[in-house]
């Protein structure tokens, strides 16, 4: 990271970051072609984080994962535009992660559940979720393993 003086650390306000985000960008790359999409997600961070997202069956994003599940991800929060007299002065508070990891699909039936309770919980869900049965056939989850990310803040 160029700008240390930016960088976040610690494992809690990296957690802190994750959990007042949105949403967070998928970035897919095979051969020359690059790929972002936005994804509502949960995550799990207990020895490694882990994302869960749920998506269509088929589409751009899974069969660019079917290429090349290597994938990164980005999330920010906290954006606050600061004004001075002088153009040059102007600047944007906020905080960000971004990630690398190993995308794959989750098939065992007890984490796609475990899965998608947890994008619920992600936003404001109590107790556990009921699913229609129909939908959880329709429904793609997905798990993003994540080996290494970086945060930065600017406050």
């Amino acid at each position: 990271m160029r700008r240390k003086d930016r960088e976040v650390t610690q494992r809690d306000a990296i957690r802190k970051i994750l959990e007042d985000v949105g949403e967070i960008r998928l970035g897919f790359a095979v051969e020359n072609e690059p790929y972002i999409v936005t994804m509502n997600f949960g995550f799990v961070w207990e020895e490694r984080l882990r994302l869960y997202m749920h998506c269509a069956r088929e589409g751009k994003k899974i069969d660019m994962m079917h290429r090349n599940n290597r994938v990164c991800f980005q999330a920010d929060t906290g954006h606050e535009l600061v004004i001075d007299d002088l153009s040059c002065r102007w600047t944007m508070n906020y905080s960000s992660v971004v990630g690398w990891g190993v995308l794959s699909i989750v098939t065992d039936e007890a984490e796609r559940i475990e899965g998608l309770n947890t994008i619920m919980k992600n936003y404001g869900k109590k107790g556990e979720s009921r699913f229609a049965a129909e939908k959880l056939q329709e429904t793609l989850v997905l798990r993003l393993d994540a080996d290494e990310m970086s945060a930065k803040r600017k406050a």
